[in-house]
């Protein structure tokens, strides 16, 4: 994956956690071979860091899995606006609010905006992508999140 990501990038990539990078880094390789010469820099970077809000809320795996099922039985939104909360509460409302978070990070560190929108878009259903179709299901099924 080497000249994916942009200086700003590199420092967010070296934030992320070793089994959340081996992740982006499948995602990556997937897409790459599935796009081919169309997997440029901002898509392959897209692959890379679509998680990269994550960072913020400071969570490993299983507090990860508790967050989400807490969040399945309390409500997303609900649960997304614990976020600014102290303690575990706010790290989980982060943990859930890690696209947008993701899409700032990226936009300040000079991402392009096919990156910088799919960080925010990742989870969102199909229809309301903003990144061309073909890419955006090349990323999403690579993703196995």
């Amino acid at each position: 994956m080497a000249g994916a990501l942009a200086p700003g990038e590199a420092a967010l990539w070296q934030r992320m956690s070793g089994p959340d990078r081996r992740h982006a880094v499948g995602i990556a390789r997937t897409v790459t071979a599935v796009l081919g010469d169309d997997a440029v820099r901002p898509v392959r970077a897209a692959a890379l860091l679509h998680d990269v809000g994550k960072i913020e809320a400071g969570l490993g795996p299983f507090r990860r899995a508790a967050v989400t099922l807490t969040a399945m039985v309390v409500g997303f939104d609900t649960a997304r606006g614990w976020q600014g909360r102290p303690g575990l509460r706010g790290r989980a409302g982060t943990y859930l609010c890690h696209p947008e978070i993701g899409a700032r990070l990226l936009t300040e560190a000079a991402s392009d905006p096919l990156t910088v929108a799919w960080a925010r878009e990742h989870h969102l259903s199909e229809d309301r992508w903003t990144v061309p179709a073909a890419i955006g299901a090349a990323l999403k099924a690579a993703d196995d999140d």
